[in-house]
């Protein structure tokens, strides 16, 4: 339980996570960054990081002086690409022996099925679209792997999806993160990156299957 509440508050508090840890081991907050993108894009029973608001967050960081942006964007961009290339060869691996699991203390059936209909709806944009949904973006190229996608398909998108999403979102961070309207209102844009796309890949999920149904 300790450990299930320090992560729920390290999510909604990444800002004051990020700055003590910065102040505390400096440098090592890098390697905490590449490790943090990695799992969540790399492994698929860790969905649940804080993706979009890490990013945002970095990126106000850098604005403040407190990282350097290039050797930040560098790592977390190498962390994102390299993290979904892992997760599509497992899913590689695997393949259709995922659709005999059900759930369990590490895998969440129903979060993958959302991610297999939003692919099967959307086809090989998934992979950039997921990039900016939380839970959807861990399983997509999982989810790709199952579905064989090829390989030099597969990398062409995730390079694009993960360029966009890491220069994007830090570089906001970057120019807006530290304005005082921004400040005062962090965690209420934690909470909107963090609930929005969730929502967005619900309606495409429920969508997609009110299509399949139909």
């Amino acid at each position: 339980m300790e450990i299930a509440a320090f992560l729920i508050d390290f999510i909604l508090h990444v800002d004051k996570h990020l700055q003590a840890f910065v102040q505390a081991y400096g440098a090592w907050v890098y390697a905490l960054l590449f490790l943090i993108i990695f799992v969540e894009t790399g492994l698929v029973v860790m969905p649940f990081l804080p993706g979009d608001s890490l990013l945002f967050v970095v990126g106000a960081l850098c604005g403040a002086g407190l990282l350097d942006v290039q050797l930040a964007i560098g790592l977390m961009l190498a962390a994102a690409i390299l993290g979904d290339q892992v997760n599509y060869t497992i899913g590689r691996y695997f393949g259709p022996k995922v659709f005999q699991w059900e759930n369990s203390r590490f895998f969440n059936r129903r979060a993958f099925d959302q991610a297999h209909q939003f692919y099967e709806t959307y086809g090989g944009i998934t992979i950039i679209l997921a990039r900016f949904m939380p839970f959807v973006r861990t399983f997509a190229p999982f989810v790709a792997g199952v579905a064989e996608m090829t390989r030099s398909k597969f990398t062409a998108y995730n390079v694009i999806g993960a360029f966009i999403w890491v220069v994007g979102l830090t570089l906001a961070g970057y120019w807006f993160g530290n304005l005082p309207w921004v400040q005062a209102n962090l965690s209420k844009i934690i909470w909107a990156l963090i609930l929005i796309p969730g929502l967005i890949a619900l309606f495409g999920a429920w969508k997609g299957s009110r299509r399949a149904s139909a």
